[in-house]
């Protein structure tokens, strides 16, 4: 981005004019931004986009059921739904009734068949320079063989199928052909210890499991099947793992049991006509953290979901799949990953690019490389990578041609002020609009969100609901709708692409989401704030459940990989605001008998976490302590823990089991705070 001038004033408009002195560098430039209160959108960019007419708002909210049908039009129906929404038993809403499709079908034969069979569907680069330029044409026939393959090992509709593979194109070849025959795939994201992969798979009884040899991870190669295979020996379910031969890794196949994917492929019929399913034939499972150390698995149903995915993806992004290029640099492992590298674009017909790696491998500026290379017009990452390419400077992004981006997008976590206008002003050359949205995995498709055309954005905040959907904040304490202020964060209709239950757990779905407001009110879990422009402002979770660097982790799953080491007889975990990782995991330790923490048993639990989690769940600071902040019938107060943690008062501490055990780790606190200056 060299070509940019830096200037003191921003270029696109704003809806106040500033004066400023003369910009002495970035960081000048950046704090004239900060003064900006809205950002409009560029008037080149509103005048070519899908939507540019704000009358969209009004128009979708009072008749969203005609707004979400008019939607789902734009997929291919076998049969069309007799009915748009049964609302009938709340909160187990059912989209599209009577209606057939198949996602694999919309995502790859209509296409092909509209001849746009030689469009390059991924540009997929793996991290050691490897390449490949995946068409629709060719997507779908090794989708096609890979689902007769699956037939073959005796798959069937509504059979799960676990998929624990790395960004290579395998992955979605996997998540289609699933798709394609109807059986509901439970992906893993490839950071998960092969325990929790088998915690997922026993949870979803899962009846074959996709994985692979070995997995790059910035220039070093892991065994991933060995490792599987330690802990996936007995489980009945588990009737074949298909092995995908990526780097060449050797690795043990049990006969009868095991087989490699390439060898199917050849063996398999070449054709395999897509299913016709009901709208509401499950899709997918994805096991997210809770408050409780049992994942939940987020059932997605079919015709919702993808009608969700499929428009979000168009208007959010403002997609022109003719033109452009877009690059969704999540993992798929995540419900980023699902719907916005997957469904949504190639519902929509899009060309995207996949990289294998970390976004500082094999060198600091490899995204930017990569936009250069393909002329990536379109960008959607997580804020944690945006502070981390702050953190590494300028000069990286400096080195690259960046004119071809016209969109930005964040995702998995707010974003704070100095990061969301570093973004606009060094990746998007101040031209660019950024949509900052918030979903979830329950969501399925995004929900707050900037319309490109239309919103004035302001840096930090999600601001308004996409058409069709409707959000509230209310009151903790008496549960009413607050027009300006904080509280938690509620959907108050039913959206197309909403979970429809916990898997096989439906007592439980309505115990964590619909329990405090009623059955017609979704409880996301989030705290937030609305100004009074309308505008929400998404704060952070209000449970037990921590989001590092986008990831959802709950606590009670953490404490139990921490308990797991024999040193320790407790834990408790807690979310501290982290500027890399938007939260960090802290972690209050007790040790066994008269055992002291040192840093051999620091780097022991972390890789007791490491081993049961995954990596990017470790604990960056653990705390010793003799004991915990307890109620006297034993609960651990963790609001106590984050209040100490980060130096608030606390107020009444005598109704605890023991409130000298407070001071004591105010104490604490205050030493190491100490020893680290």
């Amino acid at each position: 981005m060299a070509s940019q001038p830096e200037t003191d004033t921003p270029t696109s408009p704003v809806s106040r004019e500033q004066d400023h002195e003369p910009a002495a560098g970035l960081d000048r430039d950046l704090a004239a931004l900060l003064e900006v209160e809205r950002f409009e959108p560029p008037a080149e960019f509103r005048e070519q986009a899908l939507l540019n007419d704000p009358s969209i708002y009004e128009q979708a909210a009072r008749d969203p059921q005609a707004w979400w049908a008019e939607q789902a039009e734009q997929l291919h129906w076998f049969r069309k739904w007799d009915q748009v929404l049964d609302d009938s038993n709340p909160p187990f809403y059912k989209w599209f009734i009577g209606g057939t499709l198949n996602a694999s079908y919309n995502c790859l034969d209509r296409h092909v068949e509209a001849g746009l069979a030689g469009r390059v569907a991924y540009h997929w680069y793996g991290e050691e320079g490897e390449q490949r330029d995946i068409t629709y044409g060719e997507l779908l026939a090794e989708v096609k063989c890979f689902a007769s393959a699956l037939k073959d090992l005796g798959v069937r509709k509504g059979d799960v199928v676990g998929i624990y593979l790395p960004m290579i194109p395998e992955v979605i070849v996997a998540m289609l052909a699933c798709a394609r025959i109807g059986a509901p795939h439970n992906v893993v994201f490839g950071g998960f210890s092969a325990e929790a992969v088998r915690e997922r798979m026993e949870f979803s009884e899962a009846k074959v499991l996709i994985t692979v040899d070995g997995a790059a991870r910035k220039g070093k190669t892991a065994s991933v099947k060995d490792r599987v295979d330690e802990v996936m020996g007995d489980l009945a379910t588990l009737q074949h793992i298909v092995v995908v031969r990526s780097k060449g890794t050797a690795c043990q196949m049990k006969q009868g049991r095991d087989v490699y994917y390439d060898e199917i492929i050849a063996a398999a019929d070449p054709e395999c006509p897509a299913e016709e399913l009901d709208a509401e034939h499950p899709l997918y499972i994805l096991y997210t953290s809770g408050s409780t150390a049992k994942p939940k698995g987020i059932l997605h149903t079919t015709g919702g979901y993808m009608a969700g995915v499929s428009a979000t993806h168009r208007y959010v992004f403002d997609l022109k799949p003719n033109s452009d290029v877009y690059w969704c640099a999540a993992d798929v492992g995540w419900v980023t990953g699902h719907s916005y590298i997957v469904y949504g674009p190639l519902a929509n017909g899009a060309t995207s690019v996949m990289w294998e790696g970390a976004p500082d491998y094999p060198h600091k500026g490899i995204w930017w490389e990569l936009i250069e290379r393909n002329r990536v017009s379109i960008l959607y990452c997580a804020p944690t990578a945006i502070r981390a390419c702050i953190k590494w400077g300028a000069e990286y992004p400096n080195k690259h041609d960046l004119s071809s981006l016209r969109l930005l997008g964040t995702v998995g976590e707010p974003i704070n002020p100095k990061a969301w206008l570093w973004y606009h002003k060094v990746i998007g050359g101040e031209r660019c609009p950024i949509v900052d949205t918030w979903w979830q995995t329950e969501t399925g498709c995004i929900m707050i969100t900037p319309l490109p055309g239309i919103t004035a954005t302001k840096p930090g905040s999600a601001t308004r609901p996409f058409p069709g959907v409707e959000a509230e904040v209310r009151a903790e304490s008496s549960g009413e709708p607050i027009e300006q202020g904080q509280g938690l964060l509620v959907l108050t209709r039913p959206w197309p692409s909403m979970l429809r239950t916990l898997y096989k757990e439906d007592e439980r779905f309505i115990a964590a989401y619909y329990e405090r407001f009623g059955r017609e009110t979704y409880l996301v879990g989030d705290a937030a704030r609305k100004d009074k422009d309308g505008y929400f402002w998404v704060i952070g979770r209000i449970d037990d459940v921590v989001n590092v660097s986008g990831h959802r982790l709950s606590t009670a799953e953490v404490e139990s990989a921490i308990v797991a080491h024999p040193d320790v007889a407790e834990a408790a975990v807690i979310g501290q605001h982290d500027e890399d990782t938007g939260q960090a995991i802290v972690a209050f330790v007790t040790l066994q008998g008269d055992l002291q923490g040192d840093d051999a048993a620091v780097e022991g639990i972390r890789e007791s976490v490491a081993e049961r989690i995954g990596k990017f769940a470790r604990p960056k600071r653990i705390i010793w302590t003799d004991d915990l902040p307890k109620t006297r019938s034993g609960k651990i107060m963790r609001r106590l823990l984050r209040d100490i943690a980060e130096g608030r008062e606390l107020g009444d501490v005598t109704t605890l089991r023991d409130p000298e055990v407070t001071s004591k780790l105010q104490e604490r606190i205050k030493e190491l705070q100490a020893q680290e200056a």
